[in-house]
């Protein structure tokens, strides 16, 4: 059961928590992990291992961050106004993914609409006298092992079903929670966990498939490196989808949320919904186009 709230009267206008040192630990976390990064994609033998570190850490410091949050929550510290503000900063984190992957989109618009039709001009053709403007391209000069282009059938299509029923059951689960059917509401969400695990799995079933069969890897020329970028950061923010999923749907069952005042519901499905229309865009331009 949710902790009694106070008061209207007693909560306070604009609540300012205490200092706290999960900040300064996130910035060590994401140092280690981004240098941990760097070190093992240059094959260097501390790399996967900081990487690692950073990650746990990085992992600890949200769940000991949020879980902070939520206990002032239930305390009853939070007024319309933070709620407000709360709304507000979710608007623009889902802004500054937007502007992240535009900036992925760009660079395939540019590869494809400018850089390969410069390399097959006239200018180009007595360098490379083979070469042709064909996406999936090997290169100018042919130093890139051949690779075969992922097909979007049948696992991309897939994925795409998985991911639009998922938008429709995570809003059906908002409707029950509004109308304080906990149970649909609860029923709704766990079948949208579900389907973002679901996709999750094929999706590493097609990083499988590529590497082993299509040999169709991250060094496989410009073609490769932009799609493991933008498939693979679309899957990372469906990780992160289904773990915040994953933690609504237990602070929804503990009786957190209620029809009136849910906004980590909300903020989580708005999330979902950012997440799919990309994938809408990386179904298209990416697997068809």
């Amino acid at each position: 059961m949710s902790v009694q709230t106070p008061a209207a009267d007693k909560v306070p206008d604009y609540f300012i928590p205490e200092p706290s040192k999960w900040p300064l630990l996130m910035g060590a976390a994401m140092f280690l992990l981004v240098t941990g990064t760097i070190g093992w994609i240059n094959e260097a033998r501390w790399g996967a291992a900081l990487n690692f570190i950073g990650l746990i850490l990085a992992a600890y410091v949200l769940y000991r961050w949020f879980r902070d949050a939520v206990t002032e929550s239930e305390r009853g510290l939070y007024s319309r106004r933070i709620d407000i503000s709360f709304r507000w900063s979710m608007s623009w984190f889902i802004f500054s993914e937007v502007m992240f992957f535009g900036a992925l989109f760009g660079v395939l618009f540019y590869a494809r609409l400018v850089t390969l039709p410069l390399l097959a001009d006239i200018d180009h053709q007595l360098l490379w006298p083979d070469f042709r403007a064909i996406w999936g391209t090997t290169g100018p000069a042919g130093i890139v092992p051949a690779f075969q282009r992922m097909d979007p059938v049948p696992i991309p299509t897939i994925n795409t079903a998985l991911l639009l029923s998922s938008g429709v059951t995570i809003t059906l689960s908002h409707h029950a929670l509004r109308a304080n059917l906990r149970g649909k509401a609860e029923a709704w969400l766990g079948l949208t966990v579900l389907l973002g695990v679901a996709f999750i799995g094929f999706q590493a079933y097609e990083y499988v498939h590529a590497y082993q069969v299509l040999n169709l890897k991250l060094s496989s020329g410009i073609y490769g490196s932009i799609f493991f970028m933008l498939t693979g950061f679309h899957g990372f923010h469906v990780s992160l989808g289904v773990i915040m999923l994953t933690a609504v749907l237990i602070r929804l069952r503990r009786g957190h949320l209620r029809p009136d005042r849910h906004f980590a519901f909300e903020g989580v499905a708005w999330y979902w919904h950012f997440v799919d229309v990309v994938w809408l865009g990386l179904y298209v331009l990416v697997y068809w186009v």
